[in-house]
Parts: C-alpha cells; sequence; structure tokens
C-alpha cells in the first residue's frame, strides 16, 4: 500500500476488468523431406514460395518437400517450417574448364562453383585481355551469376600477388580455380571467350532410415527438431513416400516412422500429424494398410489417395502425397471460417487428379476407420470428403473438434502467465474466471461453441469446491473449464412423405 504523508491529490492506477485472453496462431505447418539446398537439420522458417526457393531450391526429381510446401501456400498456407533431412552424399558442383590459348588439347584452367548441386549452373565466366600488359602473360575474368558480377583485371600465370589462382580462391565468392597437373606458365593463358559452368545436381541421400526423420531432440534433429518450436500445429512428413519409393526404406519403416509423428503429435499435445498414404494402393489395400497399422491418436490424420500435380522438374503431371495440400486447407480453413470448422467439403487447389477414384461403396468403408478420402465430383473439382482422426475415441472423432481444443487449452495457457505467484484468494479466482469466461464468450459469438446461450455453451469453475484449503497451502490453483464443441453435420438426411389424396407414403 503507498503512504501518504503530505495533504494533496494523488493518482492510482487499478486494474479494471479481466485481462484478454488472444487466440495463439492455429496454422503453422513442419514439414520435413529432402531438398535441392540448404542446411541439414536445421529448422528454417518459411514464409512464402520465394523464400523456400532461396533456402532450399527448387523442385527435385523423385522428392516431394519442395511439392507439398508449394500446395500448402497454394492452398492458402501462409507460415511454416522445414527441415532438410539426408546429406550423406555430396552434391556435385558446376565445373567448366578453360582451354589453353597456347597448346591445343590442353586444359589452362579447372573452375568449379563454390556452391554445391545445380546453383552453380548459372555461373559464366568470361575471359578477356587485360587492362594492363601482354595479352600472353595477363588476362581479365568477369564473373557472372544472376545479377552478382565479380571482375578480376590484371591476372597472371606467373607467381607473385596477381596469380590468377591466388586472387580468385582469395577473392570471388562464386568460383574457386585449380592450374590442373603441371602445366607450364606460359601454356596457362585461357583462350578469350564465355564459358558457362555446368554438371551441378541434386545427388540422392546416399544412405536415409527411420532414424534420420525421427531425430533427436537434443541434437534439433528430424523429427526432434520440432519439440522447440511451439507454435507448430500441422506436422507433414512427404518425402517419406519417396524414401519408399526409392527404397531407401520399407514398409515397415514407413509404419515406425509415422508412429513416431503420432506420438511426437500426442506429446506436445498442441499439434496434429497429417499421415500420407503407401502410393499406388487402391480402396481395399488402404483399408488393409489402416487396419494393420492400427493407429489410435485423435493427433493424428489419414488422407488418400495421392493427387495429381504439374511437375516443373519433368514438365509432366506427376502423383504426389496430399499431406503438404491438406495443410493449406487446413490453414484456408482456419482463415476464412474458423479453427471449429471442420475441414471438409473443400476443393485442393493445384490438383488435376487424383491418383485413384473412390467409389461411395469404397467410401463406406474407409470413413468409420477414419480414413478422409478426397474424392472428385462433376463440376466441382477435387474435394477433401472426410474430416475424422484415427482416435478410437467418439469424444475426439472430428479433426475440428480436436484442433479446437487444442487452440482453446493453448490460448488460455499463454494468456494466463500473468496468474504465477500471485495471491491465491478468492480475488484471484475470480480474476481468473473473469478471464477465460471473457475468452469463451468471443468464442462462442463467433460459432466455435454449440449452444443458444453461453451458459449452453460453456462454464468456468474456480471457487473453494475447486480449490479446497489442502491444495492452496500447496500452491496450486484448479480453473475446471467445460465446452460444448460445434460437431460438423457429417451426414445430412432429407425425409420425403409422398402426399395422396387421403394419405400419405414416407421413405
Amino acid at each position: 500500500m503507498p503512504q501518504y504523508l503530505s495533504p494533496g491529490v494523488y493518482m492510482e492506477e487499478i486494474e479494471a476488468g479481466p485481462r484478454p485472453i488472444e487466440g495463439v496462431g492455429t496454422a503453422v505447418a513442419a514439414f520435413i523431406g529432402l531438398a535441392e539446398k540448404g542446411d541439414f537439420n536445421s529448422p528454417k522458417q518459411v514464409t512464402n514460395w520465394t523464400q523456400f526457393k532461396s533456402q532450399f531450391g527448387e523442385f527435385v526429381e523423385d522428392a516431394y518437400l519442395a511439392h507439398a510446401v508449394y500446395g500448402f501456400f497454394n492452398n492458402g498456407g501462409g507460415r511454416c517450417w522445414v527441415v532438410r533431412v539426408g546429406g550423406d552424399a555430396a552434391s556435385p558442383a558446376a565445373s567448366v574448364e578453360l582451354p589453353s590459348a597456347v597448346e591445343v588439347g590442353v586444359t589452362a584452367y579447372a573452375i568449379t562453383a563454390r556452391e554445391e548441386g545445380p546453383g552453380g549452373n548459372d555461373i559464366s565466366v568470361q575471359v578477356e585481355d587485360a587492362t594492363e600488359g601482354a595479352p600472353t602473360d595477363t588476362f581479365r575474368l568477369v564473373i557472372k551469376s544472376g545479377t552478382d558480377t565479380e571482375t578480376m583485371d590484371n591476372l597472371t600465370t606467373k607467381g607473385g600477388d596477381l596469380n590468377a589462382v591466388t586472387v580468385v580462391n582469395r577473392d570471388s565468392k562464386l568460383i574457386q580455380i585449380d592450374q590442373p597437373g603441371r602445366t607450364a606458365a606460359a601454356s596457362r593463358r585461357p583462350v578469350s571467350g564465355t564459358y558457362s559452368l555446368t554438371g551441378g545436381t541434386s545427388a540422392a541421400p546416399a544412405r536415409i532410415d527411420a532414424e534420420d526423420y525421427v531425430g533427436d531432440p537434443d541434437k534439433r534433429s528430424g523429427l526432434g527438431g520440432f519439440q522447440a518450436i511451439d507454435d507448430v500445429t500441422m506436422l507433414c512428413v512427404p518425402d517419406l513416400m519417396a524414401a519408399l519409393k526409392s527404397e531407401l526404406i520399407d514398409l515397415d519403416g514407413v509404419q515406425a516412422i509415422q508412429q513416431a509423428m503420432v506420438d511426437h503429435c500426442t506429446l506436445m499435445h498442441d499439434r496434429m500429424a497429417i499421415l500420407d498414404p503407401p502410393p499406388s494402393m487402391n480402396a481395399q489395400e488402404i483399408k488393409d494398410w489402416r487396419e494393420k497399422t492400427n493407429y489410435d491418436s485423435a493427433f493424428a490424420t489419414l488422407y488418400y489417395p495421392w493427387i495429381e500435380v504439374f511437375d516443373p522438374k519433368t514438365g509432366q503431371n506427376i502423383y504426389v502425397p496430399p499431406c503438404g495440400h491438406i495443410a493449406g486447407i487446413w490453414s484456408r480453413n482456419d482463415d476464412t471460417k474458423g479453427v471449429h470448422k471442420a475441414p471438409a467439403n473443400e476443393v485442393v487447389q493445384g490438383a488435376l487428379g487424383i491418383e485413384t477414384q473412390v467409389t461411395r461403396g469404397e467410401h463406406d468403408t474407409l470413413n468409420p476407420v477414419g480414413v478422409n478420402v478426397i474424392r472428385t465430383f462433376p463440376g466441382r473439382g477435387n474435394r477433401v470428403w472426410g474430416a475424422r482422426t484415427l482416435s478410437s475415441d467418439q469424444n475426439w472423432r472430428y479433426v475440428n473438434v480436436r484442433r479446437l481444443f487444442n487452440y482453446i487449452e493453448e490460448s488460455i495457457l499463454e494468456g494466463t502467465q500473468w496468474v504465477v505467484f500471485e495471491s491465491n484468494d478468492q480475488d484471484l479466482w475470480e480474476r481468473i474466471k473473469r478471464t477465460v469466461d471473457a475468452f469463451l464468450t468471443r468464442l462462442w459469438r463467433g460459432g466455435a461453441l454449440f449452444g443458444a446461450r453461453p451458459q449452453d455453451a460453456f462454464y468456468v469453475k474456480c471457487d473453494a469446491e475447486t480449490n479446497p484449503p489442502d491444495q492452496v497451502e500447496a500452491g496450486q490453483v484448479t480453473i475446471e473449464i467445460g465446452i460444448a464443441p460445434v460437431r460438423p453435420a457429417e451426414f445430412v438426411v432429407f425425409r420425403l412423405a409422398q402426399l395422396t389424396g387421403g394419405g400419405q407414403v414416407a421413405e
């Protein structure tokens, strides 16, 4: 309490009303896969496709990470984290040989891009006469890559401070140069002209197994790298299927990694795994796969089948796992309708078709076991036609219910940190109750909770009953919250009756 020792007017600031709880983000995806370039096992935040290309490169043949991220942004995704795995094999760097201007058939210098992989293929080296000195002894190099240009003048084939190898390897950020064999200095003056570096490619990893994907939390590798990132809400591993198709892992390995994804999401309790089916499975095979794997978690979903997209790398249409596009649809749904709305009956943007056309009869066998089917409808495009988790608990059957609770739990958790170390009395209990009540009322008004009145949609209890003396003595505060979530209208039934004179026939 402040002390007032002299007469006067004093001003005090006091809290009035509850402290607002701000909703957390719900549409941040995490991707693990194979990329053209970039750091390995280091989570990087990406906010658009251009930024992904800058950090991880373009599309890679027989890999799906780039397609998944592109599908994510194309379907409404706004922010994601990406981890590149693999990397046991080095990517060949682009290179070119400069022929000698003195001796025919002799290589004067060998030039190699400093950056491994295809990034060096856009580098060109122009050999010109030097500004000073005799052309037979000196020359100039103009090195270009996109908008970057490096000029190194008055280079000499002889020793000294202007020796070509010394200057280029010291000053150039684009290339490095070497003199093959023991060619005489007089023969190392290259032929004037422009030379383009070629041959830079992305090498497939020499070895990749379940451990590369699962990773280690201490080393921030694989799945473990996402344990330290709190804002992730969706987990996708599209290149798990690339490793399967390349026979780097088998179906047992796929199951082990997907189980690790499910376990990770269940442990973190704030994100959901979007699982992909193995490729080229028909409806019966995917049902058998679902029953064989027997995942049972409200924090995991399975979408089937693969979708058809255009591949700029090959110039042809290919089939890719759907997880990245689904993550984008979840994000778009959250932005336009809210996390409480089931992310279904939504068009898959960028999908030219689907790998398997599922009939209604086949769908009748897949939906009850939690397989969310993507179907093609004439005149309505390719749409997600399911919104179920892989949980056997009927309370957590629907994706939107689990994600709504994730959102509410995380929002309340972050929005009530001010409570810690406050005086544990009735005043604190009332303040907590008002704060949570105001947050849930906003959700109810937004249509996220079921009920005609707020008291029908939720309740918040924090009083002497939930906080007995022994618990208060232990330094604990318990708040009990009940929520009535909105569930999707999954089955819409119209009952028709035929009216006739004096009677009716009903179906």
